[in-house]
């Protein structure tokens, strides 16, 4: 079965982009993919393109491919403490980065190690430093997981789903810190999410995936005031929102998202989908152009927002 078939998108340098979906529609394995990461067997990559600065990342050797892991692209991976190596210090963790791609000494590497706890704001940085992530909340694992990303200052950041399992405040955090990093250091970001909610603030563009392809892409302010594809709809109403009435309901997206071995015929979406016609059961859409870089993946997008006012009336 394919994870993840036909998915196109870029990022420009020093841009913020989400990438947006249910948990296995196919968030991860694009982004592992990106670092030739995919464990094989089961998984395998067995065509397209992954371009970076010019070179095709499939077409290069593994040791060069070693080279531009962390070295230029980083991954902030999903659960830190399962990343993070327990019986060994946070120094020594960052230190082995610093020495393998920057030849820091183990001095230089120290020191630059106690800084970069600084960048992403852990308090008394200088004793820390020597301590085990077991010793650090969830929250600041994360933001060591973040610094180790930084080390290599790598010109493309993936994010993948940074946030999960920590509290809101912790959050806003989390994500004001990545982005005031990209500002300062122009590094690109892909933030990998399930929550439409937290990205509205921090990304440039969105892309919306389903069931391993993409349904809907553009600029963020285009995604959220005026989305196009039902599920991305579905998506923006089920955040809840403090400017509605209480006693609305949050909207639901009915059912599961589809098997990937037993994909529906047509629109993947269309069983969930209470927009469906008949062509959507028949025929699978293409990616339709409906302004600047905004594009979805539906037979009805066009009148999608004639549909929503309908609903709205009655």
């Amino acid at each position: 079965m394919k994870a993840v078939n036909d998915l196109s998108y870029y990022v420009n340098k020093g841009e913020s982009v989400a990438v947006v979906g249910e948990s296995a529609c196919g968030k991860s394995v694009s982004a592992l993919s990106i670092m030739r990461l995919i464990p094989y067997p089961p998984g395998i990559i067995v065509g397209g393109e992954i371009i970076f600065k010019g070179k095709d990342l499939l077409k290069i050797s593994e040791q060069e491919m070693q080279s531009v892991r962390g070295n230029q692209i980083a991954m902030v991976f999903q659960e830190p403490s399962t990343s993070l190596n327990p019986v060994l210090t946070v120094s020594l963790q960052l230190r082995e980065t610093l020495e393998l791609h920057r030849g820091l000494d183990k001095q230089a590497a120290e020191e630059e190690a106690t800084k970069l706890l600084k960048l992403v704001g852990i308090p008394d940085a200088d004793k820390r430093v020597t301590d085990y992530p077991y010793q650090f909340s969830g929250g600041m694992q994360q933001r060591i997981m973040i610094a180790m990303g930084l080390s290599c200052n790598p010109e493309l950041i993936i994010a993948d789903e940074p946030t999960t399992s920590l509290d809101v405040t912790v959050q806003a955090q989390l994500l004001e810190l990545i982005d005031n990093l990209r500002a300062q250091f122009g590094t690109a970001i892909i933030l990998i999410t399930h929550n439409l909610g937290i990205v509205a603030r921090y990304v440039d563009r969105v892309n919306v995936m389903y069931a391993g392809k993409m349904v809907e892409t553009g600029p963020t302010d285009d995604i959220y005031s005026a989305p196009k594809h039902p599920y991305t709809i579905g998506l923006i109403g089920s955040v809840p929102r403090l400017d509605m009435p209480r006693k609305r309901k949050l909207y639901v997206i009915d059912g599961l998202p589809p098997h990937l071995a037993r994909l529906p015929g047509g629109c993947s979406f269309h069983p969930r989908c209470h927009y469906a016609i008949d062509r959507c059961r028949q025929e699978v859409p293409a990616l339709y152009e409906l302004g600047k870089d905004h594009m979805a993946a539906c037979f009805r997008s066009q009148e999608m927002e004639d549909l929503l006012k309908k609903e709205r009336v009655a």
